[in-house]
């Protein structure tokens, strides 16, 4: 871990486990149950006509029955700390993205996220089509300004219906303990929102390597950090934001390769 002061370390700094046979196998036992899941929810796909609230519950079914399955089939569990900092009320979550796991696990940890999302998503048949009526919020990352303008638009429309707005800073999923590259988008929707902003700290890349399709046993902690209230400078946000999620996520990736080991 580095101390205050010192460089970020690259990802160079950490690399995947090599995985077993047990581990091979496991991970794909729970890609086939996935998989067979969507292709036995194909044919009842009534969340199109349905409203939101009974497709939302509909959704946070299967996806605790994924996580079930993570659980049953790798032995991944997962934990979640700091709920004590998530206000009542809207505000603006700015989580680490290191695998595709929190895009599962906040939406069943959180009341009502709208999570900012490619485009492309909603293209994927059935979980797509579910991220499309649950009113996430796509971009074309392509547009330029013009998708940032949509994005603020859309994401004032989610705070106003009481929702929580999910944004991955980085735009992408990185190693654990590779340089951080915050894009400006997320200051950008911190100031349009004026509401709180809660940063999201976890070491899911640990366990669930990104571009990976095997998943290692173990216990994925996901903390919420105390938020940041609204009216700040974009620059002293930014680099409150980069400080609080990357400081707690490298503690939090320590803990778990020691943990591990």
């Amino acid at each position: 871990m580095a101390a205050s002061g010192e460089p970020m370390p690259t990802a160079s700094a950490w690399t995947p486990p090599r995985a077993s046979a047990l581990v091979v196998l496991r991970s794909l036992v729970f890609q086939g149950l996935v998989i067979a899941s969507l292709v036995l929810l194909l044919p009842v796909c009534l969340f199109m006509v349905l409203p939101r609230a009974v497709t939302r519950m509909a959704a946070r079914i299967v996806v605790h029955g994924w996580l079930g399955l993570l659980r049953l089939t790798v032995g991944l569990a997962y934990e979640v700390r700091g709920r004590e900092n998530l206000p009542d009320g809207p505000c603006l979550i700015a989580a680490k993205h290191q695998s595709a796991f929190e895009t599962l696990a906040l939406q069943v940890i959180l009341k009502d996220p709208a999570f900012v999302m490619k485009r492309e998503l909603k293209l994927i048949p059935v979980a797509g089509w579910g991220m499309a009526r649950l009113g996430h919020i796509a971009i074309d990352r392509s547009a330029g300004a013009s998708a940032l303008m949509n994005l603020i638009r859309q994401a004032k429309q989610r705070i106003a219906e009481g929702r929580q707005v999910v944004i991955f800073p980085e735009g992408t999923r990185s190693a654990p303990l590779s340089a951080p590259t915050y894009r400006p988008g997320v200051a950008a929707l911190y100031r349009a929102l004026q509401v709180p902003c809660v940063p999201a700290a976890l070491n899911s890349g640990v366990f669930w390597p990104r571009n990976s399709a095997w998943k290692f046993p173990g216990r994925i902690t996901i903390e919420f950090l105390p938020a940041i209230p609204p009216g700040l400078a974009s620059g002293p946000f930014m680099e409150r934001l980069e400080q609080q999620v990357e400081e707690r996520t490298r503690a939090l990736v320590v803990e778990a390769e020691r943990t591990a080991g």
